[in-house]
């Protein structure tokens, strides 16, 4: 039997946020910023609004709303499983979640030794759209 671990994982109150945006917005979708303006934060678009490039990495799907990050800044996370949270706070400048006085925050936790065999022997994430 296979077992798959999730790259990306949701809080419940992540997954409340994202469905108020999404009930405002329509579907969505989530690209995990690597600096620059907004810092290293998950920047949530209305699906489309934000070009996925072939190089970017699909890491799975929260409540149906798909989870990008590029191929650079995945070589450095991928011993790693994001967890997307919301505190107080504005959100990225053109993240979905400015203007709410939440913003999305990615925490993270290693993966243990047991998981990154399981991992290993998976192919790897694609830039699935």
């Amino acid at each position: 039997m296979k077992h798959t671990i999730s790259r990306v994982v949701a809080t419940e109150a992540a997954l409340a946020m994202l469905d108020q945006l999404r009930q405002r917005h329509g579907a969505l979708m989530f690209f995990q910023s690597g600096g620059c303006c907004d810092g290293s934060s998950p920047m949530c678009y209305p699906a489309g609004e934000f070009n996925v490039s072939d190089t970017d990495v699909y890491l799975g799907s929260l409540d149906g709303t798909p989870f990008y990050m590029g191929v650079e800044q995945y070589a450095y996370w991928e011993h790693t499983q994001l967890i997307i949270d919301v505190v107080d706070g504005n959100g990225g400048m053109f993240s979905l979640d400015n203007g709410t006085g939440k913003r999305f925050l990615t925490r993270s936790r290693l993966f243990s030794d047991d998981e990154c065999r399981l991992l290993q022997s998976e192919p790897p994430p694609h830039g699935e759209k």
